[in-house]
């Protein structure tokens, strides 16, 4: 039996939550909530800013599933993933991208530690701060991911202090992927991205058919090449009548972050991150053009994740491209993430590693 204090101000915890089967832990403070699926990945699943009742993450259409309770129909190594994809924010380790096979494994798409249930333990419950640890140990490879999730009083932000080890005997690759995906209401054709000045990497292959950006062409940041000509600017974000799929990535920034400011509602994402570890900044661009399984025309979001290596064609690719993570036997690799809610309508010119948001003078 665990007694928490059952606060009703400043900073709570509580790890006494059950959803569909799911345990859950919610943190919050007077100006975020964030719950989180510690049976499923210790999956962010939401991530509400009070003050304006928005919700930032991505629910994906057929909502959560219970792993535990699914059976695949078929071997399909996609489909144990995306079946029960929730939409919201995953740590994929250490295979982040399509199936494939290594080390004598084969792995699923995003395996493997975000279909299976992670340990929690509050770590600190306090009214000036709260702090739930999550840690999980791989099945085909042997990485292990530990996570502490801390909200302080009065910020409007999530702290993750993220450690992953290899406890194999021999060194291995990883691919380290933080999987997060944002929605309506939050995501509109009013929101602007912010990143550093980077390099744009489009997918080599057509992600879809209803992709347009010309297959592995590169550019500088905001402007994007497509495959009939024309440049887009990714600083803006389509609405779901712009009906295209397509994944790019973001690389060569001298720091680590992203920001996506919805300009008529004045209310941000950010999200900050170690540019050391997370070399590249997948855009996953699903403008109402996904069209058979699993969207079917229904699914309006886009995917900011920082992520060890490219692209999404899982852990082999990345390391016959050489951007795969390598450990040595027992290494542990740690990032500090901030995410969280800020205010105002102005450019935002950094996000700080404490998450602190700063924008352009008046």
């Amino acid at each position: 039996m665990h007694y928490s204090d059952e606060r009703t101000d400043a900073c709570r915890v509580s790890d006494a939550w059950t959803y569909r089967g799911l345990k859950t832990v919610i943190l919050e403070n007077e100006l975020v909530r964030v719950v989180v699926l510690a049976d499923k990945g210790a999956d962010v699943y939401s991530f509400v800013h009070k003050p304006t009742d928005t919700d930032f993450m991505w629910r994906s259409p057929w909502g959560v599933r219970n792993p535990a309770l699914h059976v695949p129909q078929s071997g399909w190594p996609v489909g144990p993933w995306m079946d029960v994809y929730e939409g919201g924010w995953q740590t994929a380790v250490p295979h982040g991208g399509y199936p494939d096979e290594v080390y004598g494994a084969e792995m699923g798409l995003h395996a493997e530690l975000n279909t299976i249930p992670w340990d929690a333990v509050v770590v600190k419950d306090s009214s000036q701060e709260v702090s739930v640890r999550f840690s999980a140990k791989g099945v085909r490879m042997p990485f292990r991911a530990e996570k502490t999730l801390t909200i302080r009083t009065g910020k409007p932000t999530l702290y993750v202090d993220e450690a992953v080890t290899n406890e194999g005997e021999e060194p291995l690759d990883c691919v380290w992927l933080e999987h997060i995906a944002i929605g309506p209401p939050f995501l509109s054709d009013n929101c602007r991205l912010f990143v550093p000045d980077c390099r744009i990497i489009n997918h080599p292959v057509p992600t879809a058919e209803s992709s347009i950006l010309k297959d592995g062409a590169e550019s500088q940041w905001p402007m994007a090449e497509t495959a009939d000509g024309r440049r887009i600017d990714f600083s803006r974000i389509p609405g779901k009548d712009d009906r295209t799929l397509d994944m790019a990535y973001m690389t060569g920034m001298s720091d680590g972050w992203y920001a996506v400011l919805n300009e008529d509602l004045g209310l941000g994402w950010a999200v900050s991150y170690p540019v050391d570890v997370f070399r590249y900044l997948w855009f996953w661009r699903n403008l109402g053009g996904g069209w058979a399984y699993p969207w079917y025309g229904r699914c309006y979001n886009v995917g900011l994740e920082p992520c060890t290596s490219f692209h999404n064609g899982g852990l082999k690719q990345a390391q016959e491209n050489g951007t795969a993570r390598s450990f040595g036997p027992g290494e542990t690799v740690r990032a500090n993430i901030a995410a969280g809610a800020f205010t105002g309508s102005r450019q935002v010119t950094r996000v700080l590693p404490d998450g602190q948001v700063i924008l352009a003078d008046a």
